[in-house]
């Protein structure tokens, strides 16, 4: 349960607020179920300018299983926290929802920017990402679109949104080997369980050293060969493996300069590297990396001071984290006579900073929508109040959405590079189910507005819509 306040000047910029949260942790504490206590907490201020803040969270022991994190971990009901408030705030004192965002919008020559809760943003461009959005989504063509639905009798609502979460946790390590016939392995202490992990590390490696696509593979979860490696969560992976991937790039080629510069007779602080080729300045002297690789299992001809094979691994960090961005548009239309939903169209464009592979980003992203979506119109865990026994532990009690529930999703892209890794990149694992609850909820609420609904609960059923409507409010 979270009750939450926001104080507005005449001007509707955001003077401060106030949020007190319980959170219900199960009977006992497991593993990190206190990450979303803590960054539901943290993440309050969101993408705005809140000059004061007092914000409490509590966790609270009950009767019921324990809880831990799952797929954004606290960033989803903070947002959702400060998107329903400022759509509330737009209807009560009569500013347009997306004016209210604009003029709390923290600016991008304010980066970086440190919040109220400690966060330091290193980068954003919160409003052109919004009006990006907006453009796709012809925010200006809505009323045709209304109109259209109140013919046919249904209820047609809309709602911008803009979220932003901190993705990336703790340290890891990454390791490349070349074998003697130049193809180059890649050591992983992530793991990928459907993020496409050994696409996109072989597109980073292809690009920086030059190697064959084709000639690159991973190995992760090995114990036998991966000597040490942390796993995958919070968005991790691409930001913190592939920075590291990138420091091993950096130190092979460094490792195998002086080779380089040997096989074409120079002097090491005379050869470059550029585009997957060692070059002697001011001459036409080149040598591939893959052909370097091979010489190093030269059986002879090479000084010993070489050594045989080339290899090199590297680290980073997520201190400090990165933070992902980006605005929501839905529209749905809601049957007044039975309180279903149907999500009418989805437009998303998101700042995850360098974008290395659009498709699976845009994988990662529908697959966050869908359960954000979820999460705001199907998904509950019930409980029997009188013997506490858990009524929704099968699929066929625990609604999930379906193919058919969900719309084709418009995604786009607003790269704003990450300043605090070597290759640019943003978290993009949680996107989708960080911004999509808000969204949907306040469209369903924009529908409604007009017959009396200011508030809904997660998740807006059809029963809990109809009996809303038909039951006036206290």
């Amino acid at each position: 349960m979270v009750q939450g306040e926001l104080a507005l000047d005449e001007a509707g910029k955001i003077l401060g607020m106030r949020a007190q949260a319980l959170h219900a942790v199960g009977a006992y504490i497991v593993g990190a179920a206190m990450v979303p206590v803590l960054y539901s907490l943290k993440l309050i201020p969101s993408a705005y300018v809140v000059p004061s803040l007092h914000v409490m969270s509590r966790a609270v022991f009950t009767n019921t299983s324990p809880t831990g994190p799952y797929r954004g971990a606290g960033r989803p009901e903070a947002v959702y926290l400060t998107e329903r408030l400022l759509d509330r705030a737009a209807a009560v004192v009569g500013i347009d929802p997306v004016e209210i965002r604009r003029r709390n919008f923290i600016p991008a020559t304010a980066m970086p920017y440190q919040t109220p809760t400690g966060f330091v943003y290193d980068s954003g461009e919160f409003a052109a990402t919004t009006d990006r959005c907006l453009e796709i989504a012809d925010w200006k063509g809505f009323a045709a679109r209304r109109a259209a639905s109140e013919k046919r009798g249904k209820r047609r609502g809309r709602a911008l949104t803009y979220y932003i979460e901190d993705c990336g946790v703790f340290n890891d390590r990454m390791e490349l080997r070349f074998d003697p016939s130049g193809n180059v392995t890649i050591v992983a202490g992530t793991f990928s369980h459907g993020q496409g992990h050994a696409t996109t590390y072989a597109q980073m490696v292809s690009e920086w050293l030059g190697v064959p696509f084709e000639n690159i593979r991973l190995v992760q979860g090995d114990t036998s060969q991966v000597s040490f490696g942390r796993g995958t969560y919070a968005s991790r992976s691409v930001m913190i493996g592939g920075s590291a991937l990138k420091a091993a790039a950096d130190a092979l080629v460094d490792k195998a300069r002086p080779l380089a510069a040997h096989l074409m007779e120079a002097a090491p602080a005379d050869v470059v590297f550029k585009e997957g080729k060692f070059q002697v300045v001011g001459t036409d002297r080149s040598m591939a990396l893959v052909d370097v690789a091979r010489a190093f299992y030269r059986p002879v001809g090479l000084p010993k001071q070489f050594g045989i094979g080339l290899e090199a691994n590297g680290a980073w960090s997520a201190e400090p984290q990165n933070f992902p961005n980006g605005a929501h548009v839905c529209e749905v239309e809601v049957d007044p006579e039975t309180g279903e939903v149907a999500i009418d169209r989805y437009v998303v464009v998101d700042d995850v900073g360098r974008v290395i592979n659009p498709l699976i980003c845009e994988g990662q992203i529908q697959g966050g929508l869908a359960q954000g979506i979820g999460q705001a119109l199907f998904e509950q865990i019930a409980y029997d109040r009188e013997s506490g026994q858990l009524l929704s532990g099968t699929f066929a009690d625990y609604c999930m959405p379906r193919a058919d529930d969900l719309p084709p999703f418009d995604l786009d892209f607003h790269e704003v590079l990450c300043r605090t890794n070597p290759i640019g990149v943003k978290g993009v694992g949680e996107a989708g189910s960080v911004g999509a609850p808000p969204t949907v909820i306040n469209a369903i609420l924009d529908a409604l507005r007009p017959l009396g609904v200011d508030h809904l609960d997660m998740p807006a059923t059809p029963a809990r819509i109809w009996e809303r409507l038909v039951t006036p409010a206290k």
